[in-house]
């Protein structure tokens, strides 16, 4: 059974990459600060460990202990982030460290010791979750911003470090959707998201999860250094 690392695993989206990825048969490794929701505790195939990506120290014994009892990791998929909606000129020094640690530190280093046992199989997936934001901007997310459009240069030249080891790098870029990032927009912000998508509609953690999924698949074994977006076309 191939061990997929899921990080962020309390949040709506990525709840819905491991639900998804459970399906799928795989055995998920979920990472979160918190504790994960019932449903996922008790299925068989997931293993939820309680961890702040705030100490980057901890990582390398973090994906010792994981791999000693599981195996060589075969895909990461670095979902957690922090998004704080403030103007950059009033936010504190310390939400900007913390926003650059979890965000692109914390993947970096998690794919960094991931990724050695990828090398050795000859055979691996990571999947880096960014945001749309990276490309289009948005007010009050400058930090945020910065911190996926870093995550997707990382991407494309780490893919092509590895890809002659079997190894695929992507990411997957979602639109504005329900979640608890999103729940601090007022309803003017939302509609007026929805009215300049081409569906009309936000999109849903089944249709990113979904995205996540054919990237982790054989069916995408020839896609590599690209992101995928899923935002209902608002970036089109």
């Amino acid at each position: 059974m191939k061990t997929i690392i899921v990080t962020g695993t309390t949040g709506a989206l990525g709840s819905g990459i491991a639900r998804e990825l459970l399906e799928l048969k795989y055995r998920v490794v979920g990472l979160a600060r918190g504790i994960n929701d019932e449903d996922l505790i008790s299925h068989p195939n997931f293993v939820g460990l309680q961890y702040d990506l705030v100490n980057l120290n901890g990582i390398p014994g973090l994906i010792r202990e994981i791999t000693s009892e599981f195996g060589p990791v075969y895909g990461l998929v670095n979902n957690a982030a922090l998004g704080l909606d403030s103007v950059l000129a009033t936010m504190h020094a310390k939400q900007i460290q913390e926003l650059l640690l979890v965000n692109l530190n914390a993947p970096i280093e998690l794919a960094k010791h991931s990724i050695r046992g990828m090398l050795v199989a000859r055979a691996g997936r990571i999947i880096n979750i960014t945001s749309v934001v990276a490309q289009t901007g948005y007010k009050g997310l400058s930090v945020y911003a910065a911190t996926k459009a870093g995550l997707e240069g990382f991407s494309k030249s780490l893919a092509r470090e590895v890809g002659k080891r079997g190894i695929t790098v992507n990411n997957v870029a979602p639109g504005f959707m329900p979640s608890e990032m999103t729940a601090g927009l007022a309803d003017a912000q939302m509609d007026q998201i929805r009215r300049r998508t081409p569906l009309g509609r936000l999109v849903s953690a089944q249709e990113v999860s979904n995205a996540v999924s054919f990237l982790l698949s054989d069916k995408a074994s020839g896609i590599t250094g690209i992101t995928l977006t899923v935002d209902g076309g608002a970036s089109c």
